[in-house]
């Protein structure tokens, strides 16, 4: 996991580069891969449990090419999503009754999954909110740092390929289906779904979401074994 990660950010530090003097129009990417690794490695399954504090700032650095400060967070609110899969008012990663009440309409829907990182992000704001603790602080501090920087290095367009990317990779792109399919309750009772295709090779083996709730500790590359 820790060089898959290292390389992802370094692909898209080239990408960062050769971006800059494209066309507007060409200002265009994905980065859905990199927002589950930060997934696996809230599991702490880069350095293991005995480097807790390793786990985080490798998360805080997996963070930098999606541009919106989110990792430290990610981990406080996901782990409820462990402890009390489905429980209202702790498990923010389920969409609330409001948003399966107004947002039922083809059109709805549509606007839903387009900003569902925005949704995502919200949420625990309104259902659960947490006092804000130092490593989000730095966490915020390092990636505004690094945008600036970005910004004064390549100009612009490498800060909208990141942040349309993150938009597209968390929203509206094919592959976020996996955000729906895996606790959509098809069934009364059943709360979590797996799904065994091959996009679970850009995903980190996510789609074994069954066996990951039984196992969060066991890095997604042994959840098929």
């Amino acid at each position: 996991l820790k060089w898959i990660v290292c390389t992802m950010v370094a692909v898209q530090f080239l990408a960062f580069y050769l971006v800059k003097d494209l066309p507007w129009k060409w200002v265009f990417c994905v980065n859905h891969s990199m927002t589950l690794a930060i997934h696996e490695i809230s599991h702490n399954t880069a350095f293991g449990n005995n480097r807790a504090r390793w786990n985080r700032w490798f998360a805080i650095f997996a963070n930098l090419p999606i541009g919106l400060p989110y990792s430290a967070s990610f981990k406080r609110y996901h782990l409820d999503h462990h402890r009390y899969l489905g429980g209202d008012g702790v498990d923010v990663d389920i969409p609330t009754d409001f948003e399966g009440w107004f947002f039922c309409t083809r059109l709805r829907k549509l606007f839903w999954i387009m900003f569902q990182p925005l949704f995502y992000a919200i949420r625990p704001l309104c259902i659960n909110p947490k006092p804000i603790s130092q490593l989000e602080l730095i966490n915020v501090a390092i990636q505004l740092t690094f945008n600036a920087l970005l910004y004064w290095t390549w100009g612009a367009k490498p800060l909208v390929y990141m942040m349309m990317g993150s938009m597209l990779g968390m929203g509206l792109h094919p592959i976020s289906g996996h955000f729906i399919a895996e606790h959509y309750m098809f069934l009364k009772g059943h709360e979590t779904y797996s799904y065994y295709g091959s996009l679970n090779l850009l995903t980190f083996n996510v789609g074994y979401h069954n066996e990951h709730h039984d196992f969060p500790s066991i890095p997604g590359r042994r959840l098929p074994v």
